[in-house]
């Protein structure tokens, strides 16, 4: 049997769940975007790499005020969101040429949200193949991109 170390998951896995802050809060508040892994600010949302990607470039748009529903937002972040959402997938199309989008949101637990408390959009490039017999069998991603360079390809894109 072959074995696939990913140590980097390790930390989401251990603590997934068992703290009561909301790390999409605490991002754009610790003041270090490298290492927040935030992208690009605007007025009433950022944009962040998820640290746990299912490709590379996988991204989230979020609102900097915390709410679980969109009705608790106002029309300015909603139709800025929508804004960077757009912004966003033209930048990836340059740098990453994928062969399609996942675009979406989870409500709710019972919708799948893994971070319930504060709406985001996952903006997610996908290629033809990207869902390959490691996936399917194994229920593991391999990414061919470290997030580091991941982030200094779209923090210049989205500065420019």
């Amino acid at each position: 049997m072959d074995y696939l170390w990913t140590p980097w998951r390790y930390r989401y896995i251990t603590t997934a769940g068992k703290d009561d802050r909301c790390v999409l809060c605490d991002a754009p508040a610790a003041g270090d975007d490298r290492e927040a892994l935030i992208v690009l600010r605007a007025k009433t949302n950022y944009v962040i790499l998820n640290r746990f990607p299912y490709t590379s470039g996988h991204v989230m748009v979020v609102p900097y005020a915390h709410h679980a529903t969109l009705a608790a937002y106002d029309a300015e972040t909603l139709a800025e969101m929508m804004v960077l959402v757009r912004r966003v997938q033209a930048v990836l199309e340059t740098l990453y040429h994928p062969d399609g989008y996942n675009l979406g949101m989870n409500l709710g637990l019972a919708a799948g949200a893994g971070i319930a408390g504060h709406v985001h959009m996952h903006v997610l490039p996908r290629w033809f193949g990207d869902t390959n017999f490691m996936s399917t069998v194994s229920e593991t991603r391999v990414e061919p991109e470290d997030l580091a360079v991941t982030y200094e390809k779209l923090r210049g894109a989205l500065q420019s």
